[in-house]
C-alpha cells in the first residue's frame, strides 16, 4: 500500500509550478530560452554515450551571456545521456530518457530546490531548502500516483516500499543536492525517469551516476549559493554537436 503523505515539497509547489510546462511538438527552431533567465548552468559532453562533461554557468547582463564558475569537470549518466523532458522540444526521432537506463537526462530544464543533510546551507533567501529526515521520500516508483515528486510520511518508514524511497540513505554523494526538472510534476510521465539532481560524486570523480550530474563537493555548494530563484535559473545538458546547432536557434550562451 502506498503511503499518504502530509506534506508536498514546497520546492516542487512553488518555485517550479510556472517554469514546468513540458514542450513535446516544436522543432527546435520553434524554442528559446525564456527571457525571464538570466542564469544557465551548461554541461557539455563529448558525445551522447559519454559519461564526462564540463560544466560552466552564466549569467545575462545588459542582454549578453558572461561566464560566472567553471569549466568545471562533471561526471553524468553511466551509460551517456538521453533526451529528457524538460522545457525544450522532445524529438521525436530520438532516444528518450526511461527509468534505469542509467542515462542523463538532455536538454533544457529549470533548476528546483535544494536538499541535504545539513541544517541549512549557504544559499540564496528564495531558494527552497528542506533537511533530509528519515521520513522524506523521493518516488521512483513509476506506478505511483507520487512517481518523481518529494513526500514526507507521517510516520517513521516501516515498508519495504517506503524505505527503498527514502532520501537518505547514507550515503554522503547525496548528503546535498539541487533538483534538475526533468519530468516533473505536475505531470511527470510514468517510466520516463525520475530523481535528477546536481549532487557529489563519488571517488573524487572516478564513478558515473545513474542519471544526475555529479561534481565536487566545494563546487556544489558554490554553485548553489549561486542559484537565484528570481532568475528563472535553468540547466543545459548537451552533446558538443548539438550544443553548437542549437545554440544559436535556442539562445543558448
Amino acid at each position: 500500500m502506498m503511503p499518504r503523505p502530509t506534506t508536498l515539497s514546497l520546492a516542487l509547489t512553488s518555485a517550479l509550478t510556472l517554469a514546468l510546462s513540458i514542450v513535446l511538438g516544436p522543432p527546435a527552431s520553434a524554442f528559446e530560452l525564456p527571457r525571464s533567465t538570466t542564469q544557465c548552468v551548461v554541461a557539455v559532453a563529448p558525445d551522447w554515450d559519454s559519461s564526462r562533461a564540463t560544466l560552466t554557468t552564466y549569467e545575462k547582463r545588459d542582454g549578453r551571456w558572461h561566464r560566472v564558475h567553471g569549466p568545471w569537470p562533471v561526471r553524468t549518466g553511466k551509460n551517456g545521456l538521453a533526451w529528457g523532458r524538460g522545457l525544450h522540444p522532445l524529438p521525436g526521432e530520438a532516444r528518450h530518457k526511461r527509468e534505469g537506463d542509467g542515462r542523463a537526462p538532455a536538454g533544457v530544464f529549470s533548476i528546483g530546490g535544494a536538499w541535504g543533510y545539513a541544517g541549512d546551507i549557504q544559499r540564496h533567501s528564495k531558494l527552497p531548502y528542506r533537511q533530509i529526515t528519515p521520513r522524506d521520500l523521493w518516488v521512483e516508483d513509476s506506478a505511483s500516483p507520487h512517481y518523481n515528486a518529494h513526500l514526507v510520511l507521517d510516520h517513521e518508514p516501516a515498508t519495504t516500499w517506503e524505505k527503498k524511497q527514502q532520501m537518505r540513505q547514507g550515503d554522503p554523494a547525496h548528503s546535498l543536492k539541487l533538483f534538475i526538472a526533468h519530468n516533473a510534476p505536475p505531470k511527470p510521465v510514468p517510466g520516463a525517469g525520475s530523481a535528477i539532481f546536481f549532487h557529489i560524486w563519488r571517488d573524487g570523480g572516478g564513478r558515473a551516476t545513474h542519471g544526475c550530474t555529479a561534481m565536487s563537493e566545494p563546487r556544489l555548494k558554490q554553485l548553489i549559493a549561486w542559484i537565484n530563484p528570481g532568475a528563472s535559473p535553468v540547466s543545459i545538458l548537451l552533446p558538443e554537436a548539438d550544443y553548437h546547432r542549437l545554440r544559436a536557434p535556442w539562445k543558448l550562451p
